[in-house]
């Protein structure tokens, strides 16, 4: 047996007893078969309440079609960086789509959407720089603005009045300053007030990035995103989003000025040094991103699904949200594992969600444009007669 004292890794183990102590620890849970409203794990078909598949996209005969007619056409894989082997005709109309859809004046494709936060971010701010951080902020952007270097204050959730505080006492120390919030927050379903956090960035000369992953193809008249829902289309602003949610598909964009997309081309690391979209995911994108102007009918069935599930659903414990994205708040961890075992039993898949990705336990809900009102129900159902959604005694464990 190894000496601890002596045992670089000795830790990895005590960390992770500390985890299962905590109710915190994950593991995967294989699905069989095509994305839909109804999966097989581990051998049971379920309600699938757990996928950010919003429009039902990517199991569409179509998006299928598309990426294997690419990958006979152009290969498996783009085999380098877009600046070396790895560029391709297709990338580009990608990216023409995209911002057609977000009506800016470019857009460029990154291999992720975690990729599209961390080297926009690195490139636009530096040392000499400020962050302003929603404190709820997705794990990308927050990782991006530690590996900036840049200076990075957190405010208060969806609170301007505390955003405005910390811009009067930080904002002249530093050159430039960028404010980073998700528009639509994927662990509560909420929106940022982001017609407020236009006015006081053009107002503070500061530059403002908003997160579209989960509103990209769901929110807006076309779909365009909480961008659009707003009003604020063609402000000045730069827009991130992911392919891989409601359009169905993999990689991340950034939409804004062509002197932004210019200047991203030659300075953001993580699309300069890293292999292209694969022929597949970008015309799966292309595909999907054609449906989504087509068929607004999709986002129609999706807004329905939702208004009809708040109304079912226990309203004492139902967050407050204006997105696809409903969750129910339970007292504990353990209250959460609980619930979702149960719902599980009940051939529901609706994830419980721990500390530390967000500060209470929840049973998070994702909505499909391809729920039937069956589904709907028997989520209704399962959720109101679990008792684990009560009070408890015990408190959450903290970090």
């Amino acid at each position: 047996m190894k000496d601890s004292s002596t045992d670089a890794y000795a830790w990895l183990e005590r960390s992770l007893a500390t985890i299962h102590r905590a109710n915190w620890h994950r593991s995967v849970q294989p699905i069989q078969g095509h994305p839909a409203a109804v999966v097989e794990l581990e051998g049971c078909p379920m309600i699938n309440f757990a996928s950010n598949d919003y429009l039902g996209l990517a199991g569409d005969e179509r998006l299928i079609q598309a990426a294997v007619e690419a990958t006979q056409e152009l290969g498996t894989g783009s085999t380098g960086s877009r600046l070396l082997s790895g560029h391709r005709q297709l990338h580009r109309e990608l990216e023409e789509a995209i911002a057609s859809l977000k009506q800016t004046e470019d857009a460029l494709v990154f291999s992720s959407g975690y990729l599209a936060n961390l080297g926009t971010i690195a490139a636009l701010v530096g040392q000499r720089d400020l962050i302003l951080s929603d404190q709820y902020n997705h794990s990308s952007l927050k990782k991006g603005a530690t590996l900036s270097g840049a200076t990075v204050v957190d405010y208060l959730h969806c609170d301007i009045e505390d955003l405005q505080a910390k811009l009067e006492q930080h904002r002249q120390q530093y050159r430039r300053c960028l404010i980073i919030t998700d528009s639509i927050f994927s662990m509560d379903g909420d929106l940022c007030p982001l017609p407020q956090l236009l006015e006081l960035a053009e107002a503070r000369s500061c530059m403002l990035l908003v997160d579209e992953a989960h509103a990209t193809g769901v929110m807006g008249a076309t779909g365009a995103g909480c961008v659009e829902y707003w009003g604020c289309t063609k402000r000045p602003l730069i827009q991130i989003g992911t392919l891989s949610k409601a359009l169905g598909s993999l990689g991340g964009y950034v939409a804004g000025s062509a002197t932004l997309i210019e200047f991203l081309r030659n300075r953001a690391p993580s699309w300069i040094y890293t292999t292209g979209l694969s022929p597949a995911d970008t015309a799966a994108a292309v595909a999907a991103l054609a449906i989504v102007r087509n068929e607004p009918q999709r986002r129609a069935w999706l807004w329905h699904n939702v208004e009809t599930l708040k109304r079912q659903l226990p309203k004492p414990k139902l967050l407050p949200s204006e997105s696809a994205i409903l969750c129910m708040r339970t007292e504990t961890s353990a209250d959460a594992l609980a619930t979702a075992k149960r719902l599980q039993e009940a051939g529901i898949f609706a994830p419980a969600i721990r500390p530390p990705t967000v500060p209470t336990s929840r049973i998070r809900v994702s909505v499909m444009a391809t729920h039937q009102p069956e589904h709907l129900q028997q989520l209704s159902i399962a959720l109101t007669q679990s008792r684990d959604l009560g009070t408890s005694s015990t408190s959450e464990v903290r970090g």
